[in-house]
């Protein structure tokens, strides 16, 4: 019993720094607990390289799975050869999200999925990604800041949002300002799924699936303005109420 607040699942991140070089470890962006806590919910890591079992146990436990942002999503799992500018990959974390968007998206489980996350989210349904935007579409606006640049709460571009949908519900039709990190991008959006957001550039925003309860991925990080701007909030508030109980919340 949860009390009301829905427990939320966060894959970790892993990485080895330079003091404990070869020892696996497990690191994440607070933001995104704050978030979700902020809402209500109950926020909790999931560590990477579990045996499928025990994987498959805690996700039994979960009412949400959020996937955050990080490293690249290795090109093997969308069955494309390495680009010359992909950056760090992670197949342990590949792994472990890639198994937990599939059974979240076959449970109809509520799943929202940010920057890497919405990337992850499409190639587990099957779509594909831009591996290097810069070199790809030459003719996009930039996407790939950096935190020493921008800060978390301050928006670099115009996002558009379509006239329908989740996203739609959750915001309301027309232009919102995000941030924006990344360097990889949705090419074919998968099967299932439809684009409800675009850049300045026509670059996906924003992807959702019609025929869950909450399925939604964004290409920028809401985490990191949810203090501070509206819209953000609305996404977390809005997924967290879809965890509790099913429903989608309005503008």
């Amino acid at each position: 019993m949860n009390d009301g607040h829905p427990l939320i699942g966060i894959p970790a991140a892993g990485y080895s720094d330079q003091e404990y070089a070869t020892t696996p470890m497990n690191r994440f962006n607070a933001n995104y607990p704050a978030a979700l806590a902020a809402c209500g919910a109950l926020p909790i890591v999931i560590p990477l390289a579990l045996p499928e079992h025990l994987l498959a146990a805690i996700y039994g436990r979960l009412d949400g799975l959020c996937l955050a942002g990080g490293v690249d999503v290795d090109p093997a799992a969308y069955g494309e050869a390495p680009h010359p500018h992909l950056g760090t990959v992670d197949r342990l974390r590949d792994e472990t999200e890639l198994a937990l968007a599939r059974w979240a998206l076959r449970d109809d489980l509520p799943l929202l999925a940010v920057c890497r996350g919405i990337q992850l989210l499409n190639v587990a349904a099957g779509g594909t990604l831009w591996q290097h935007i810069p070199a790809q579409l030459p003719d996009a606006i930039r996407h790939d800041y950096r935190l020493a640049e921008q800060p978390w709460d301050r928006p670099t571009h115009r996002v558009t949002v379509g006239p329908s949908g989740l996203l739609a519900r959750l915001l309301g039709e027309g232009e919102i300002q995000t941030n924006s990190f990344h360097h990889q991008g949705l090419k074919q959006v998968a099967d299932g799924f439809v684009a409800t957001a675009w850049a300045e550039d026509g670059l996906v925003e924003a992807i959702e699936h019609p025929a869950r309860r909450f399925a939604l991925g964004v290409q920028w990080h809401p985490e990191g303005m949810f203090r501070t701007d509206g819209p953000s909030l609305r996404i977390f508030e809005g997924f967290v109420a879809a965890c509790r109980n099913g429903a989608v919340g309005a503008p």
